[in-house]
């Protein structure tokens, strides 16, 4: 598993979006490989926002449609817009951290700042990914484990549920 792990992780960091197949030269130009990656980096990352949003919603309103709770959904919604927001900010600033790493790199170590970028590009883009995927997965695998208590007689649904 660990070897088909490696092995995938390693054709990621040779992959255009990932790899350099000419050195960098200049602060410039690493500032320049990393700002042509921002807008392939914020896609990648995006879609799995909207597959972790989805999740959500579908969980939220499957929970308040068969049981009437509201299990998954933020109240009042614009929570949810508003840490959507903010999450892809924070993505954007510890991205621009990736370059500037990049750079303190090549002052200190200019030998390795090539391998550096690679490496730190595509974990930062998985590491990214995952933690993007992680709110669907715990609210999906929540619904899921209510979904089954519900079917299972262990959770009784409440037809009057306070402040609704």
């Amino acid at each position: 598993m660990w070897a088909s792990l490696k092995t995938r992780f390693e054709r990621l960091r040779s992959s255009i979006l990932c790899g350099r197949e000419v050195p960098v030269r200049s602060a410039w130009e690493a500032v320049g490989w990393w700002e042509s990656r921002r807008v392939p980096f914020n896609l990648i990352v995006g879609s799995a926002g909207i597959l972790s949003c989805v999740v959500a919603g579908i969980v939220g309103l499957g929970s308040d449609l068969l049981f009437n709770s509201d299990f998954g959904l933020p109240n009042p919604p614009a929570f949810a817009l508003l840490g959507i927001l903010i999450y892809g900010i924070m993505a954007n600033i510890c991205f621009t951290g990736g370059w500037l790493a990049e750079l303190l790199i090549r002052k200190v170590w200019p030998h390795e700042a090539d391998r550096f970028a690679t490496l730190s590009f595509s974990l930062g883009l998985v590491f990214s990914v995952l933690l993007t995927l992680t709110p669907g997965i715990i609210i999906g695998a929540g619904g899921i484990l209510g979904l089954l208590a519900h079917l299972f007689g262990v959770v009784h649904s409440n037809p009057e549920v306070p402040g609704r």
